[in-house]
């Protein structure tokens, strides 16, 4: 799309599986993005517990195709608010119920959210890769949400900046800090833009000096 519209190059900010994306285009084209800030991407394979977070992950897979959308949404929001690396501790809990989380327990029978399948396990499988990445002319800023604590996109954010030689950047609130209450937990937008545009504007001016 940046090449079909004559765009590039772009800066580009993008966050959780979006983040996952963008590290691939860059890596693919990178001449087409100056800058890219990757809020929280999801990557499985760099964590020291990837196995366990596999697992974790296979559970909300299963959790939905065997109870539905409530079960599965539930699962997947113990999983990624989980502190910490996946231990015994954390396969020892019964399932989660979804009405603690305030969401319906009926299930209507549809399996067709992306999320919860396994269908979205190719972007959470991916691996970034470092030597395509270190060389790429894209200043690449992984960022990490002040709220998030110790929780699963928190842990892969600050591992990946690891992977690239960095450490995360950090933003205000959460993973979705950039929304406001309309999409139901408030992060902190404004908060948010203004650091955003912060990164954006000292990477502009170190490139034109």
């Amino acid at each position: 799309m940046i090449e079909a519209l004559g765009a590039g190059p772009v800066e580009m900010f993008a966050s959780s599986g979006g983040a996952v994306t963008a590290l691939a285009l860059i890596a693919a084209c990178p001449g087409d993005v100056t800058t890219l800030v990757a809020h929280e991407p999801p990557l499985i394979p760099v964590l020291p517990d990837a196995r366990a977070a596999e697992r974790a992950r296979a559970g909300v897979r299963d959790a939905y195709e065997d109870r539905g959308w409530g079960a599965g949404m539930a699962a997947f929001i113990r999983m990624t608010s989980w502190e910490g690396e996946f231990t015994g501790d954390y396969f020892a809990q019964p399932a989660p119920d979804p009405a603690t989380f305030g969401i319906p327990a009926e299930d209507d029978g549809s399996r067709d959210d992306p999320l919860l399948s396994d269908r979205s396990w190719a972007v959470s499988d991916y691996r970034p890769d470092a030597e395509a990445l270190a060389a790429t002319p894209t200043r690449v800023v992984i960022a990490v949400g002040e709220e998030t604590g110790d929780a699963f996109t928190a842990r892969t954010a600050v591992a990946t900046a690891e992977l690239l030689g960095q450490t995360a950047t950090v933003f205000p609130s959460n993973h979705g800090g950039f929304l406001d209450g309309e999409f139901g937990h408030a992060g902190q937008p404004e908060a948010f833009a203004h650091k955003l545009r912060e990164i954006l504007d000292a990477a502009a001016r170190r490139s034109s000096s």
